[in-house]
């Protein structure tokens, strides 16, 4: 009897790892990824709704993403301040969970010295929220380049669809937070 038991529950497990990912339930990280995957293609602009007066820049000007370059493992985002298009939000699919890094670039290209910094999801999250601990590799750059401020840093994302998304930094003693209206998406 034991062994037609342990027979059966072998004969369950293997019919479960043989289904499709779309027959499994997602995580969490599965379902953020869609609700992002969803936005493909389309432009959205923000606002700054933190009042930290470090961000006074980025608030009087006109904050606009642009959800592209999407595949099944990686999903890119351009975040443009003003005439700025330095800065690109990459989130990627881990065998953990999610991903999240900066690419900063000069205006010929070029790779700006912090550059490629961020963080893993740590915990399950949400389907509408995702948070990154900064990682290893990004607390080596900041000490290596004068940005020890940014060594504790957690950045978040969220997607409500058809409502709002939102980028957000935290550290002790800052907080900023972009979001992003996805009832309007806008051409240009």
């Amino acid at each position: 009897m034991k062994a037609l038991t342990s027979i059966a529950l072998a004969a369950a497990a293997l019919t479960l790892s043989s289904l499709p990912a779309a027959a499994r339930a997602d995580t969490p990280q599965d379902a953020f990824f869609k609700n992002l995957s969803a936005l493909c293609g389309q432009r959205f602009e923000g606002k700054v709704v933190t009042t930290d007066s470090a961000d006074s820049d980025f608030a009087s000007q006109r904050l606009l993403m642009h959800v592209r370059d999407c595949s099944a493992e990686e999903i890119r985002i351009p975040f443009w301040v003003g005439a700025d298009r330095s800065r690109t939000w990459v989130v990627t699919r881990t065998a953990t969970g999610l991903r999240l890094k900066h690419d900063h670039r000069h205006d010929d290209g070029t790779t700006d010295t912090l550059h490629w910094y961020g963080g893993d999801t740590a915990g399950a999250g949400t389907a509408e929220r995702q948070e990154f601990p900064v990682d290893q590799e990004s607390i080596d750059l900041f000490n290596a380049n004068n940005a020890t401020v940014s060594t504790t840093n957690t950045w978040a994302m969220e997607v409500h669809p058809g409502r709002m998304f939102a980028y957000e930094l935290r550290r002790p003693n800052r907080h900023f937070r972009v979001e992003f209206d996805l009832k309007k998406p806008v051409a240009q």
